[in-house]
């Protein structure tokens, strides 16, 4: 079933995604918000684990887009589900962070 593959690609992009703010940050030197600090997903861990941490997700995009299924970026489902992974977890991550970094919407009064 040819369809069963687009999940994987959905996860893919998901993964893609996360990668980019933890590689940047660590890169430059910056701390940022891991799975690993203290409190999960709030504290901010070393420039070196988020290195390490967006490898991490780089390898597991590759794994999913890569090694499962045959993906073609210029099949629209394909690419669709791909790019709706990076966009998911791109709006929760926004929303997330934003309320450590000033980047939420303000609250209605």
């Amino acid at each position: 079933m040819p369809w069963l593959y687009l999940p994987a690609y959905f996860l893919g992009g998901a993964f893609l995604a996360n990668a980019i703010p933890h590689v940047v940050s660590g890169m430059t030197g910056r701390a940022f918000q891991s799975p690993f600090a203290t409190p999960s997903g709030e504290g901010l861990s070393s420039s070196t684990v988020n290195v390490l941490w967006g490898f991490a997700n780089l390898v597991l995009c590759y794994l999913l887009v890569a090694e499962v299924g045959v993906f073609d970026g210029r099949n629209a489902a394909h690419a669709a589900c791909f790019g709706f992974g990076m966009l998911a977890i791109g709006l929760f991550a926004a929303r997330h962070f934003g309320r450590f970094h000033g980047g939420a919407s303000p609250e209605p009064s």
